[in-house]
């Protein structure tokens, strides 16, 4: 606001000034009230922008409403929640019979949460979420978690009607390349099962190059690279992965928090395989209270990258893992530069006495930036409490 002078005034004005007094007044309280509304829908327009900008507990739910006539509707959990909600089901009767199509729906450059509720069932297709398509929930029915399945079987080695090889990184059932996106209770399944070793099996159930995404009760089944964590920050919260060779691969910078980590080996493997170039990057995998287990025996992490980095901290580790726990990619130069670290890990395949000795077990000062979100810088993206889980992610649902 600008300064204001005082002014006096003289009585042969005193009379006119009465007479302008009140529609003054009038006007000016207008204007107040004008700019009072204006305030608050500036404020209200802000706390619209703010919303956008993070995820919440409340991006992964929807609850029933009542029904309507003969028409049941889905609405967001929450009254003050603008979101919208988009309903698959591949009768017809509600508003997508394909996942996909619901993805088509929403529009491009949108900057409103858009929920995608997909009921419990085998949806035979691959899904594609454009990068022009951020602030989308994939959400499946809690009480029923793993029966809403959407499945695939591209391999590496399949080839096109025009010849051309699909390769690895074109294989994931599910790609998702929008920031902010968001999943609960759905598995991501590629169904093709691979020798490891053999040439041309890799197959991703998801690859995700998006940034700012989250993953809770989410199953990511295959076998050789099922989850290709590409690029960007992502949380993944008691989560369900399981594969043979390099099941978790990419060059993210992620957290996988309290989650259930199986290997399907026969004989040998790896659970994680990270992509860092140079010292610098601010990539890498950690692992937080997980619990690790399964069968054949692997190595924790392989150096797909030199600066490979991937960090197991407080995990239970059950007698899958190999003596050596790590390995090299056949690259002895990158022993010293990979940074592989375990700490404060229990269970028979947390054994350090057989490690590589290139790989640390690390201090409380050196594990410190890898044990909660801030490493996935978290605190300026998620509103999550992990402590006290809200409620209202437990609703029922029909199909």
């Amino acid at each position: 606001m600008g300064s204001q002078q005082s002014k006096k005034i003289f009585p042969e004005t005193f009379s006119m000034k009465a007479k302008a007094f009140i529609p003054a007044v009038s006007l000016l309280c207008f204007w107040v009230l004008l700019g009072l509304g204006t305030s608050k829908f500036l404020q209200s327009e802000n706390k619209g922008s703010e919303l956008r900008g993070y995820i919440s507990w409340e991006d992964l739910t929807v609850a029933k409403n009542v029904v309507r006539g003969s028409q049941e509707y889905l609405t967001p959990s929450k009254a003050g929640d603008a979101s919208r909600v988009i309903v698959v089901d591949k009768n017809g009767r509600r508003d997508s019979v394909t996942i996909q199509g619901a993805v088509d729906m929403v529009p491009h450059n949108n900057s409103q949460r858009v929920k995608i509720y997909i009921p419990p069932g085998i949806y035979r297709e691959k899904v594609i979420v454009p990068i022009t398509k951020p602030y989308i929930s994939f959400i499946g029915n809690q009480k029923y978690v793993g029966a809403t399945v959407i499945s695939w079987s591209d391999k590496a080695s399949d080839r096109y009607a025009n010849g051309t090889e699909v390769g690895t990184f074109r294989t994931a059932t599910v790609r998702v390349d929008a920031d902010f996106f968001c999943a609960t209770a759905i598995t991501f399944e590629n169904t093709i099962v691979a020798v490891p070793g053999e040439e041309g099996q890799q197959a991703a159930a998801l690859r995700i190059t998006g940034d700012k995404a989250m993953f809770y009760r989410v199953s990511f089944v295959g076998s050789q690279d099922t989850l290709n964590d590409e690029s960007g920050s992502h949380y993944f919260y008691k989560c369900h992965i399981e594969g043979t060779v390099d099941f978790i691969f990419g060059t993210g910078r992620s957290l996988y928090q309290n989650c259930d980590i199986r290997s399907t080996s026969k004989k040998f493997g790896s659970i994680a395989a990270h992509h860092r170039d140079h010292e610098n990057d601010d990539t890498g995998f950690s692992f937080l209270n997980c619990n690790i287990g399964g069968t054949g025996k692997v190595v924790l992490g392989r150096a797909w990258g030199a600066y490979s980095r991937i960090i197991y901290s407080k995990c239970y580790i059950d007698d899958v893992i190999t003596p050596a726990g790590w390995d090299d990619w056949k690259d002895t130069a990158r022993q010293s530069k990979v940074q592989f670290g375990e700490y404060n890990c229990r269970g028979k395949g947390a054994e350090r006495r057989g490690r590589v000795p290139w790989s640390k077990s690390l201090t409380r000062d050196e594990v410190k930036p890898f044990l909660g979100i801030k490493f996935i810088y978290g605190d300026k993206w998620l509103r999550l409490n992990t402590n006290k889980i809200n409620h209202t992610m437990v609703h029922s649902f029909s199909s």
